[in-house]
């Protein structure tokens, strides 16, 4: 994927961070590295792979909005960070690995699946998803406005997001083919999303399949 995208080095993109008011509480916790910088806002056709290693292997930024059709995928422990300076929208965003995302604005998806603790994940403004999947203690570090949408995740994940109202049944919400079911065998990945297998969640988002009813 072709991407024009022009190296910063790491105070220049503090600069452009502090420029855009992306809060320090976000980008402290990012490596002080190079990063890739895409001048305004981008629309990029298909999946967008974060475990790829160009042009955004250690960290991409988006100056402004940026538009997936597909799915926003990571699933290998390599650290990716995206860093979007405006409103981030997308067919799905699934994050399995240790990717950093961080977004100065709005976030709407159809699919907002994190599994695993081992990433930063920061939102200045709204999620806004058909659904989100939390799994495996995972939860975001931040989401400075609302929620919105079904919520599926274990007792405890809810109660971390403050989350009174229990999560209705997998089964309402997402396709047949991403439940779990009698035959399954325990999955290895200890994805513990009620009702929810998460390999094949993560295929259906990567193969970019709708995963809601």
């Amino acid at each position: 994927m072709n991407i024009t995208a022009t190296p910063r080095s790491w105070g220049e993109s503090v600069a452009l961070f502090e420029s855009r008011g992306l809060p320090v509480s976000s980008y402290q916790n990012l490596y002080p590295e190079t990063y890739d910088v895409h001048p305004g806002s981008l629309t990029v056709t298909g999946p967008l792979d974060l475990d790829a290693t160009e042009p955004y292997g250690t960290g991409f930024v988006v100056d402004g909005d940026l538009e997936v059709t597909g799915a926003i995928l990571n699933v290998d422990d390599g650290c990716p960070a995206l860093i979007v300076l405006g409103d981030l929208t997308a067919g799905a965003v699934h994050l399995e690995g240790d990717a950093k995302l961080l977004v100065r604005g709005t976030v709407r998806v159809g699919a907002f699946v994190g599994h695993m603790t081992d990433k930063l994940v920061m939102i200045g403004g709204d999620l806004h998803a058909g659904v989100t999947v939390l799994s495996a203690g995972f939860f975001p570090d931040e989401i400075a406005g609302a929620l919105t949408g079904p919520v599926l995740a274990a007792p405890y994940v809810l109660a971390e997001l403050g989350r009174e109202v229990a999560a209705p049944p997998a089964a309402e919400v997402l396709v047949a083919e991403v439940l779990r079911t009698d035959r399954d065998e325990d999955d290895d990945t200890c994805f513990d999303a009620p009702g929810i297998h998460g390999s094949r969640l993560r295929d259906r988002l990567e193969a970019g399949l709708p995963v809601l009813r």
